[in-house]
């Protein structure tokens, strides 16, 4: 997919490696940047979106020390879509073992759209790790955002969203998301194969705020659609495995701490209003809402603001 020219230049990771953290998934990690330099962690979508090349360009590879991970499911992370042993929980305990093993005592937080859900559960569990927050395209996993995930962004691709109805039984299109997790989660590759695709067509369809035809054949790689389709499925049925609105609610804990909040106008698949009241819980957070954006961060109005914002923080610890 484009990759906006407001990102710094492509650098290699300096360090990497695989961290098993129980007995069945082991993490890809890396590291970036500046091995002396200040830490920042960096968040992945989906869930089970994974890392790519290209986000550790958001940060002064001068000075950041960039730590990138795929979590359990994802990239290159073993078992790919593996959703048993996998709950928001046991991700936030794998960035812990990351950070102990890496010997970091604290440090900037970057997260987009799942990767900012995470961010804040991360952050409301271990406050005092947190240097910061740069959070984008805001998703909290309350039943409304699931809802509207599975059915209500048809009202904006309404035929992205019958090719995604259309791949299950008539009878079942009442309850879109039952009917992909029975067939995900089964043991027929060819089946949990075919749904992973469809579910990832059409995530990857309302991606932009143009449809890029090249995110939509990512989207549907097998090396993206079984993390992305099988965890997402995973985690929206179960809630993220935290209580309605439980990031709203504990915001206090991380209240004190640096954050922006970095949302696309036309955002299909994290909708503005959850970054608004994220806001609203939040006022002491700066909030960006990008006029002519949609939900990637690799939209250059988006870019461009998470590299500012990882510019501001470089010189003055904030982002005003």
């Amino acid at each position: 997919m484009p990759i906006p020219t407001t990102l710094f230049p492509p650098i290699e990771p300096y360090r990497q490696g695989m961290l098993a953290v129980d007995d069945l998934h082991t993490l890809y990690w890396e590291e970036s940047g500046n091995p002396a330099g200040q830490p920042v962690l960096f968040l992945h979508g989906g869930p089970g979106a994974g890392t790519s090349p290209a986000h550790r360009r958001f940060f002064d590879p001068a000075h950041y020390r960039i730590v990138m991970f795929d979590q359990r499911g994802a990239g290159q992370s073993a078992p790919l879509g593996e959703y048993r042993q996998n709950t928001t929980a046991l991700l936030i305990e794998d960035i812990e073992k990351i950070r102990l093993m890496l010997d970091i005592g604290q440090w900037l937080v970057f997260g987009g759209s799942w990767g900012s859900t995470l961010a804040l559960a991360y952050g409301q569990a271990y406050p005092e790790r947190c240097l910061g927050f740069i959070l984008r395209g805001i998703f909290l996993c309350t039943k409304a955002e699931v809802n509207w995930f599975v059915n209500g962004m048809g009202n904006f691709y309404p035929e992205a969203h019958q090719r995604f109805a259309e791949a299950v039984p008539v009878e079942e299109r009442g309850d879109l998301l039952t009917a992909y997790v029975k067939r995900l989660f089964c043991d027929e590759p060819a089946v949990y194969m075919e749904a992973a695709r469809h579910w990832s067509r059409y995530e990857g369809s309302c991606l932009f705020l143009k449809p890029q035809a090249a995110a939509i054949e990512e989207f549907e790689s097998d090396a993206v659609s079984l993390g992305l389709g099988r965890l997402e499925a995973h985690y929206m049925l179960h809630g993220a495995f935290m209580e309605e609105d439980q990031l709203i609610r504990n915001i206090g804990r991380i209240m004190h701490l640096p954050a922006v909040i970095i949302q696309g106008r036309y955002d299909v698949i994290c909708p503005p209003v959850s970054a608004y009241r994220l806001h609203q819980a939040w006022p002491q957070a700066q909030f960006h809402l990008i006029a002519d954006a949609g939900h990637a961060a690799m939209e250059p109005g988006i870019a461009a603001a998470l590299v500012k914002a990882s510019g501001q923080f470089k010189l003055h610890g904030r982002f005003s």
